[in-house]
């Protein structure tokens, strides 16, 4: 390799080094516009994410509460992309005897 092209090689990894720790440098200090598909929305309050945050907190204890069992079942039941099936109510059965 000859004189000319080992200069510019070592001039190309000058300025990749400089570029890369200028662009770390100016990430850290907040310099840098936020990119466009990264953005961050706020997002509206999750009353199931508030549950699953409360029974996790609850710990161990949880696993007996009735509010936590049917807030992990509808956890289960969006991850799965089930819909819930109606609670059955009263006035479906039949009184036979009478």
């Amino acid at each position: 390799m000859g004189r000319k092209e080992m200069a510019r090689l070592i001039a190309i990894l000058f300025l990749a080094i400089v570029m890369t720790v200028t662009l770390i440098r100016m990430q850290r200090s907040g310099d840098l516009p936020p990119l466009p598909g990264r953005q961050v929305q706020p997002q509206a309050e999750d009353p199931l994410r508030e549950g699953q945050r409360r029974c996790q907190r609850m710990g161990e204890a949880a696993a007996n509460d009735a509010d936590c069992l049917a807030i992990w079942a509808e956890t289960r039941d969006r991850f799965l992309g089930r819909t819930p099936e109606p609670a059955p109510s009263a006035t479906t059965t039949t009184d036979k005897g009478r």
